[in-house]
């Protein structure tokens, strides 16, 4: 069975983003990129899922421009077998993305597609479930346990029991495979990469395609009007009572 996880490379979450002077979005020159977290947990539970003879084969897909590569290349490190990349410039937003992945699914067939479920730069929480519909396929979201049966014959279908989070507890799905599944924080811990798998990942196949190879328009359909900077927390004042403390919340801050 083989397994597609597609990954975002996004700015690293360690790195304090600033807004640009003329409000048109995020600088990121010269600013550390990195795996988008989410992804990252879903590259560990595919390799694990290697590890257990239930995946014969884990694809990494990263969509964007060519420094994707080394996003891709962190991948194969963890343990991915292969990567593709859909070298872009255009600004890709979550239907695009969804759009060239359903074109990659119908061409590498696999038994299980897993990706974070959102990524840290923009926070859509929409490619898995989009990728789901337009593709056709079960979908299970927000994961926080997954187990995998694979299928036994030649006709039977594998399945996969997918535990998620709820408001009331743990709620738990069973999809039929293929699937797509995204994962949440509590999935795995992602393994340290060593210095040996990153040399080993330099000499695994990377293959490169665009966007029109896959016959998919990735114009952006929504436009971004301004981005600021949320605004500055003011200092804390000390009340003589609560009398004052009230009227204050009623006349200032309008919380009552």
């Amino acid at each position: 069975m083989k397994v597609l996880v597609p990954v975002k490379r996004v700015v690293d979450y360690n790195v304090k983003v600033r807004v640009k002077s003329d409000n048109t979005g995020v600088d990121i020159a010269n600013v550390k990129m990195s795996m988008n977290p989410f992804d990252e947990i879903a590259v560990e539970e595919a390799v694990r899922l290697k590890e257990k003879g239930v995946a014969t084969e884990v694809i990494a897909v990263s969509c964007g421009v060519q420094q994707c590569q080394e996003t891709l290349r962190t991948a194969m490190a963890i343990g991915a077998d292969r990567a593709i990349l859909v070298q872009t410039d255009e600004e890709l937003q979550p239907l695009a993305v969804a759009k060239l992945l359903k074109a990659l699914v119908d061409k590498e067939q696999p038994g299980l597609v897993i990706l974070g479920k959102q990524a840290i730069d923009d926070d859509c929480n929409q490619t898995g479930q989009m990728l789901a519909a337009l593709a056709d396929l079960p979908q299970a979201t927000f994961a926080s346990k997954v187990e995998v049966e694979a299928a036994s014959g030649a006709s039977a279908k594998g399945q996969a029991k997918v535990t998620r989070e709820v408001d009331g507890g743990l709620e738990t799905l069973e999809v039929s495979l293929p699937a797509v599944v995204t994962t949440d924080l509590r999935l795995n811990e992602p393994r340290y990469v060593t210095l040996p798998n990153i040399m080993k990942a330099k000499k695994k196949q990377l293959d490169t395609v665009k966007p029109e190879d896959l016959g998919v328009d990735v114009k952006p359909r929504l436009k971004t009007l301004k981005v600021t900077e949320p605004a500055k927390r003011g200092a804390g004042v000390k009340v003589p009572d609560v009398a004052t403390l009230v009227q204050k919340l009623k006349t200032e801050a309008k919380v009552i």
